[in-house]
């Protein structure tokens, strides 16, 4: 590793295609990156508007900044020719670099190393594709393949230094009394944040009729556009609706920090996308994955293979209820009378998502086996 003097420097290129949830992976990323392993770090995004809803620091209108010692630019095109390429290049989620760029790195020595940063998945084929090598057809210069996983032949997940401590000292009774009011000792206390839904509607029904009380906090987001049809009026940030059982408010969008607090103040979180779901895990509560749907039904496949893993240790019927439910969830179709039987295996679930994170928390994590991986020159 490059001294203290000299960091080894960093370009991570972003295209932000969903909102919220490719941005929000390569900032948190960025940051570890230069506050735990000392890297010099450049962030390219194309869209800084979607980046400065995650982070108020960033300015839409500005070309380059700084914030959380990471040196954000515009991804602009075409791309300016005097940028030099970095010791590691990272291009997320299978971005394509700049032609201009790609041809710089060629000419540069040592070359830099080259990774492809690919969306988490759960599915077998990880173990085999992690870590290859990808030769570029005319240059010389070698692409790898990094697939953050749940397991050691895998990525990892990102996971900063003592975010599972600063879970367990979370003051739950002090975030409530600042949005409201702690609920009462019974009451379901739920974060909802997902893409559009049908689904909705049903749910919000049976936890209107419900004999336990639910405090649900949805964030401004895709989804709210569903909770305000299913109410039957639009909705806005700070408006809050009760109705039956049902306490229902609508929080303005959160950066990410304050996003990790409302998963740890709640006792069940609906997320959506893949760094919603990795915090969700985190946070060792219940939760509902809205995965990102796609045209060819690819992301059912995801799920399942999810499923297979987060499942592993619960009873049957409790596994039974929570993939009936989260197919529900993602299908748009849960049916009225699906939720009693998810409820009833929250206990047993809640137990299990501490015990799935503990294990998850002994492997090495994303940023890390990165800059191990890249330490030295190519």
């Amino acid at each position: 590793m490059p001294s203290s003097a000299s960091p080894q420097r960093w370009d991570i290129f972003c295209t932000v295609v969903d909102n919220y949830g490719d941005i929000g992976v390569c900032w948190r990323l960025a940051r570890q990156l230069v506050a735990e392993h000392g890297v010099a770090m450049r962030l390219w995004v194309d869209d800084l508007g979607a980046f400065a809803r995650i982070c108020p620091e960033i300015d839409p209108a500005r070309d380059r900044q700084t914030a959380a010692g990471v040196d954000v630019r515009r991804w602009s095109h075409p791309f300016p020719v005097e940028a030099d390429p970095a010791d590691v290049v990272v291009e997320a989620f299978a971005c394509d670099l700049p032609e201009n760029y790609v041809a710089a790195m060629a000419k540069k020595q040592p070359v830099p190393h080259w990774i492809n940063l690919e969306y988490l998945s759960a599915e077998p084929w990880v173990a085999d594709c992690h870590g290859l090598p990808s030769p570029h057809p005319r240059l010389p210069l070698t692409k790898h393949f990094f697939i953050p996983g749940f397991d050691g032949k895998s990525a990892g997940l990102l996971r900063e230094s003592g975010l599972l401590a600063r879970h367990a000292g979370f003051d739950a009774g002090g975030w409530w009394a600042a949005h409201g009011g702690m609920p009462a000792a019974d009451t379901l206390k739920v974060s909802l944040f997902a893409y559009e839904n049908a689904a909705v509607a049903g749910l919000l029904a049976d936890w209107r009729s419900g004999a336990r009380p639910v405090r649900c906090l949805v964030t401004d987001s895709r989804v709210l556009a569903s909770v305000g049809a299913a109410l039957g009026r639009p909705l806005a940030p700070y408006d809050r609706c009760r109705d039956g059982a049902l306490d229902l408010q609508v929080l303005p969008f959160l950066r990410q920090e304050a996003y990790d607090d409302l998963l740890a103040a709640c006792d069940l979180n609906f997320v959506r996308g893949e760094d919603s779901l990795v915090r969700a895990i985190w946070a060792g509560k219940p939760f509902v994955w809205h995965i990102y749907p796609q045209d060819d039904d690819a992301h059912r496949v995801k799920l399942d293979a999810f499923l297979d893993r987060y499942c592993t240790g619960l009873t049957a019927p409790a596994a039974a209820a929570l993939r009936a439910f989260w197919h529900g969830w993602n299908a748009e179709k849960a049916p009225l009378g699906q939720w009693p039987t998810f409820a009833t295996y929250l206990p047993e679930i809640a137990a299990h998502t501490r015990d799935f994170r503990d294990r998850l928390a002994q492997l090495p994590d994303l940023a890390k086996t990165l800059a191990d991986f890249c330490a030295n020159p190519v």
